[in-house]
């Protein structure tokens, strides 16, 4: 029971993710505007998120499609490979960046594209690895309601790669362009 929650809690965290950039890409220049740090207003929005998701969603926090501890198997191969992912997301990659701080607040934040590691196979490991823990919580929980939070995000976090798509060619123009070109968004280039 303890182990479905927190799945549900996490989902409910990791669903929000898109929606909190589809608040940022949209109107960039609105937030880039800011005399002070938009994270100000951005951080306890988002938290907001996780509040409202959590409440609309407590009502099938029980509801299973199946319950058996064998599940918990192929979850820990999706936990293990998201893991990895993150980690080969960070490298190369600075804190800043995750966080978005060169999108939002680009005269205080080096301005580079990132494109070699695993950024080389997947133009969004980040958003991948996401997508591996939240089906790991599915699967292992066997919750309807993990299942619909990460439909939600598929959908949403779809929306917001085109969105980050269009920033990034407006920022870096014909690298990222052709970076675009070789690179797949979500499903890696293995070979």
């Amino acid at each position: 029971m303890l182990l479905r929650r927190l799945g549900w809690l996490v989902c409910v965290i990791y669903a929000t993710i898109p929606s909190f950039w589809l608040v940022i890409h949209p109107r960039v220049a609105y937030w880039r505007a800011r005399r002070n740090s938009p994270y100000r207003l951005l951080i306890p929005l988002w938290i907001g998120m996780w509040v409202a998701l959590g409440v609309i969603t407590s009502p099938w926090r029980n509801a299973t499609l199946y319950s058996s501890v064998w599940t918990w198997i192929p979850a820990a191969f999706l936990f293990a490979i998201g893991l990895w992912i993150y980690k080969g997301s960070g490298k190369g990659f600075s804190g800043a960046q995750l966080g978005g701080f060169p999108e939002v607040m680009p005269a205080h934040h080096e301005q580079r594209l990132s494109t070699s590691g695993i950024r080389a196979r997947v133009r969004h490991p980040v958003y991948l690895a996401h997508l591996c823990e939240m089906l790991a919580w599915s699967v292992g929980t066997g919750l309807i309601v993990c299942y619909g939070l990460t439909t939600l995000a598929v959908i949403s976090g779809a929306i917001m790669i085109h969105l980050e798509d269009k920033e990034l060619e407006q920022r870096f123009g014909d690298q990222f362009r052709q970076y675009r070109r070789t690179t797949p968004a979500i499903w890696p280039r293995v070979f």
